[in-house]
């Protein structure tokens, strides 16, 4: 049985899990779109993939943390049948899969300096364009939940009855 929670605790639940989605896809597109072309456009390529790695793999963490409490949240509010339950766990594969499957990877291969040709330098460039591609997902996803917003498709901010 689900806990009693006043109606300010409601709102506020409301507000955190508006500030928290608002945290990760801001980061998530600031980061991206924003922080990362400009760090390529103005340093040496190391220094900013460097620099871009360490980024991408903050905004990784604040996503797992905010997308656990958000899904947790949404299951509370709507249970397993809801779209927002499903795309959030999409979404918090898509992360776990970019910072513990591909980056280790990325990582490794960046240690041998990447030659030119090489075929390092071949699986560097397919495990970026997953990468890249996961984290066009991973933004859509976000923008998705932007835009329809936090509450369940009801419009309640209650869990279902008998839950």
């Amino acid at each position: 049985m689900t806990p009693e929670i006043s109606p300010f605790g409601l709102r506020l639940l409301t507000v955190l899990e508006r500030l928290l989605l608002t945290a990760w896809v801001g980061a998530l597109w600031a980061t991206g779109y924003l922080a990362v072309p400009v760090l390529f456009g103005s340093l040496e390529r190391m220094e900013a993939g460097r620099l871009a790695g360490t980024l991408f793999t903050t905004v990784s963490w604040l996503g797992l943390g905010c997308g656990l409490f958000l899904l947790a949240c949404a299951l509370w509010r709507d249970g397993w049948r809801s779209w927002r339950v499903w795309l959030l766990g999409a979404m918090l594969g898509i992360v776990a899969v970019g910072e513990f499957a591909l980056q280790p990877q990325m990582a490794a291969l960046k240690l041998t300096g990447l030659p030119p040709g090489s075929e390092a330098a071949t699986r560097f460039a397919a495990l970026h364009g997953v990468s890249s591609s996961l984290y066009l997902l991973l933004s859509l996803g976000g923008a998705v939940l932007v835009a329809v917003g936090i509450k369940g498709a009801g419009g309640g901010a209650s869990p279902p009855a008998g839950r």
